[in-house]
């Protein structure tokens, strides 16, 4: 009786995945499969860097076939929301071969924190690894706790480096100067920092800081303006999605669309108008996690918008952007918990689910 139930439930959920993929705009085609997949990068060549947030980095074509883990990735602190994180391209990476590395790693004691490390990629059949591996970048101070460490990065135009951080559930660390957390950062590819960033006159780890007041954001990207946009997490509900500006505070935890955990109400926005407010807040929360903006010509109807993974809404949230204002167009239901997305080079999207059995996506037109 009970594998009958069993079998009749595999079924019903085959048929409702079906019927749900089949009311999208575009066809969804597994890839691969990979366990707790956190980022994905594509190589010059159209293959992907994936990682997996037990501290494994693959090298995967687009028809699925992965290669042995890469050698030599920084250990990681694996627990709760921490691991191996993002993964990215130097700017010069066809002549440099560098990949940047965001992971959880373990202090003194039981405190713990994000770093990023780059290392050169050295790519040979069967022994695919990093070399010259070096940390550039750590959250200040290491605490306790293993959530909220956010770890996105993205590289400007210019080539400068932007680190989210999030506040690793420690709330005031947020609006604190003297320390990185639950802030967006700014270093030069090599982890200095930039002398034209806004704190930099007062030294030390406040140099670093580019705009403060953040939760945990799990989510950078540029506009094809240049301009920066993070999505992060609120507390219970009041995800954002905001324009990143030089030296701006967005108020965490002093203002927030949504409460605390424990039913304390928090202030919104709107009582304290020195900080930025979120450009879309999502009541109930959509949990997003990566961010992009499509380009491509595959789906046109989406160029210029930022597309949103979502993890708990299980959704790929569609936002259209009119000068500095956005508004939510389309929400897509995905059955699963995104990750992470990426627009790959051909223009096409590609998809990473969350969890064990997360699967890599490629979605193309109907």
């Amino acid at each position: 009786m009970l594998r009958l139930v069993f079998i009749l439930t595999t079924l019903l959920l085959a048929f409702t995945t079906v019927a749900a993929e089949t009311d999208l705009p575009f066809e969804v085609s597994p890839v691969a499969t990979f366990n707790e997949p956190w980022a994905m990068t594509f190589l010059p060549d159209g293959r992907m860097l994936v990682t997996e947030k037990r501290g494994r980095l693959y090298i995967v074509d687009q028809e699925g076939e992965k290669s042995r883990p890469v050698e030599d990735v920084p250990n990681v602190d694996y627990r709760g929301q921490g691991g191996l994180g993002d993964v990215i391209l130097h700017p010069d990476f066809e002549n440099n071969s560098l990949i940047y590395l965001s992971y959880a790693e373990s202090g003194i004691g039981k405190v713990r924190g994000a770093a990023v490390a780059r290392g050169r990629l050295v790519l040979e059949k069967n022994n695919n690894r990093l070399e010259q591996v070096q940390v550039i970048w750590r959250q200040n101070p290491k605490v306790t706790d293993d959530g909220h460490y956010g770890h996105r990065m993205v590289f400007d135009s210019e080539g400068y480096l932007f680190v989210s951080s999030g506040d690793r559930q420690k709330f005031d660390p947020a609006q604190q100067m003297n320390g990185n957390l639950g802030k967006i950062v700014r270093l030069n590819d090599d982890g200095s920092v930039p002398t034209t960033n806004p704190f930099y006159t007062r030294g030390d780890v406040t140099a670093e800081i580019w705009s403060l007041g953040h939760r945990n954001p799990l989510g950078m990207a540029f506009d094809v303006q240049g301009r920066l946009w993070n999505t992060e997490m609120g507390p219970l509900h009041g995800d954002e999605l905001n324009l990143v500006l030089e030296g701006r505070n967005y108020g965490y935890p002093i203002v927030s669309e949504g409460d605390h955990y424990s039913g304390e109400k928090i202030p919104n926005h709107d009582t304290r108008p020195e900080f930025e407010a979120p450009k879309v807040a999502w009541v109930p929360t959509i949990a997003p996690a990566e961010l992009i903006f499509y380009s491509g010509e595959v789906f046109p109807q989406w160029q210029g918008s930022a597309l949103i993974a979502g993890l708990a809404s299980r959704a790929i949230i569609r936002v259209e952007i009119d000068g500095d204002q956005a508004t939510e167009a389309e929400r897509y239901d995905m059955g699963a918990r995104i990750r992470e997305l990426e627009q790959g080079p051909d223009g096409y999207l590609w998809v990473l689910e969350d969890r064990d059995g997360g699967r890599l996506l490629k979605l193309t037109p109907r």
